[in-house]
């Protein structure tokens, strides 16, 4: 019994799908659309601000108090000298977060129950930590370690503020790690027993490497939000951009050294966003898409 199809030349049907020329040019007029309507919305979007901001009833007292070319020329070279104390605060404290969180995300992933004691400590640390918002934390520890009656230097601010920072990024770096840590899959750890590898070595060697790889991306973005709030520290007192602004504004009334602050945190924060895009992307391409965000 013949079948419909019996005899047929299979090889010589038309393939039903595109070939790859076909595909790239359909992917390339995709792009070109999507970038045309991304500019089209953009420049409508752009010109109608330019348009219709500056007709607001109160747009000229905002432009003098906000915009004052006079006031920006004088205060941005005097700012921008004031950016190395950011940067310096920043250098101190982001190697420190790193050790400290990954000690954190180590003590709460042990499986020992004879160091259940130290799980404890790093899941309350981590949650205190957490719940308390980075402000109050370098409040109280800013104005309450150096009220002890410490000797010079150990009661500057310049100590203390970077302190808290780095308790309070810490538990936030915690669990980044110990995310990237429990997704390495079981069987990694099997293995590496098989091999007679002990719980120390096989973090070691074979898990932490991998979820380093990880986490990278995530912790990129945890330290873009650390050099933008170390100027919180200046609440207790260090002089860097943010305080030199504030104090600048009140002596003459104007707000427009605040912008001049906001734009040099923008000069630094926006060129490292970009980077932190293009790693996560690449790392997407190279990984299937199975990298952390």
């Amino acid at each position: 019994m013949s079948t419909p199809h019996e005899g047929a030349d299979l090889t010589s049907a038309p393939s039903a799908r595109p070939d790859g020329d076909e595909r790239a040019e359909y992917f390339r007029r995709q792009r070109r659309r999507s970038l045309l309507i991304a500019s089209i919305s953009t420049i409508t979007v752009v010109g109608l601000l330019v348009i219709l901001v500056p007709r607001a009833p109160g747009w000229d007292r905002v432009r003098t108090s906000f915009f004052n070319g006079e006031r920006f020329r004088e205060d941005f070279p005097e700012l921008l000298s004031y950016l190395w104390v950011d940067v310096k605060l920043f250098l101190w404290c982001a190697p420190c977060i790193l050790v400290w969180g990954l000690v954190i995300a180590l003590c709460r992933n042990t499986r020992n129950p004879v160091l259940f004691p130290v799980r404890l400590f790093a899941a309350a640390y981590t949650d205190v930590f957490r719940g308390v918002p980075i402000i109050l934390t370098i409040y109280i520890i800013g104005f309450g370690v150096p009220g002890l009656g410490l000797d010079r230097p150990w009661n500057s601010p310049y100590i203390w503020g970077p302190v808290a920072l780095v308790l309070a990024y810490s538990a936030y770096v915690a669990e980044v790690f110990r995310a990237g840590i429990e997704s390495i899959h079981e069987s990694q750890r099997a293995a590496a027993r098989s091999l007679g590898l002990r719980h120390g070595q096989t973090m070691r060697f074979v898990v932490l490497p991998q979820a380093a790889r990880r986490v990278i991306p995530p912790l990129m973005n945890d330290f873009l939000s650390l050099q933008k709030d170390v100027a919180l520290v200046s609440l207790i007192g260090p002089i860097e951009v943010f305080r030199r602004a504030n104090s600048r504004k009140d002596l003459y009334g104007n707000f427009t050294p605040l912008v001049v602050a906001a734009i040099i945190f923008l000069a630094i924060t926006i060129p490292l966003t970009r980077l932190v895009d293009w790693y996560i992307h690449r790392q997407r391409r190279r990984t299937g898409g199975s990298v952390m965000t």
